[in-house]
């Protein structure tokens, strides 16, 4: 199941943009426009993080967080805001949030704290979320909008070596020696092969290819 988060934002642009990256990071994601829009929610028992601007129509992110906090203690909280002031932190921290980011903001820093409050918060929890997809890391199992996709053991080796080093370029010989170590004398070609495979059976998945080099995982 993917991890939910509520989205409350009155701009309409930045709600939509906060919404593709976290749907890309692989979160589910409801977004409202005003208070009245989300405060009907804060009882639903399935969201995971709320992300609130402050400044909404009648009301303040801070009345909505309030409500949140009437039902919830420990559901995390995200506020982002255009005013850079202390004493709005300060509100924030007394009322229970987790974390404050300004605007202007690049939309890649809010989900790398998205997740870093989502790790911490459900750490008990061996589920990773990538592109579009689910990982049990503790099962070795793999999900698409619940539906679960076999992978044989080095195709999982495989997209686990991405996904705990995105950003991080391999080398055909790199990914050789991590996923199938010294016991392999084969071809490097395995790791094409291997790769190919991993892409047909998880279509969205952001694996780039470096020509003349290797891969790398957005």
């Amino acid at each position: 199941m993917k991890r939910v988060i509520c989205v409350v934002e009155d701009e309409k642009d930045l709600n939509e943009l906060v919404r593709s990256y976290l749907e890309k990071e692989g979160y589910e994601v409801r977004s409202y426009f005003t208070y009245e829009e989300a405060v009907v929610h804060v009882s639903d028992d399935d969201v995971h993080l709320w992300i609130l601007d402050i400044m909404l129509d009648n009301k303040s992110g801070f009345d909505l967080i309030e409500d949140i906090r009437r039902q919830s203690k420990a559901v995390p909280v995200i506020f982002m805001s255009a005013r850079d002031k202390e004493f709005d932190r300060i509100i924030g921290l007394e009322k229970g949030s987790d974390d404050y980011i300004t605007k202007p903001f690049s939309p890649k820093e809010l989900v790398l704290r998205v997740n870093n409050i989502v790790r911490r918060v459900y750490k008990d929890d061996n589920r990773m979320h990538v592109d579009a997809y689910e990982i049990d890391v503790e099962q070795r199992k793999v999900y698409c909008n619940n539906q679960e996709i076999e992978l044989t053991t080095k195709e999982f080796d495989l997209l686990m070596l991405f996904v705990r080093n995105k950003q991080t370029a391999f080398s055909r010989g790199q990914i050789l020696a991590r996923v199938w170590e010294t016991n392999y004398y084969g071809s490097d070609r395995v790791v094409d092969d291997t790769l190919r495979r991993l892409r047909r059976k998880m279509k969205d998945l952001n694996i780039h290819t470096i020509y003349g080099y290797g891969y790398r995982l957005g």
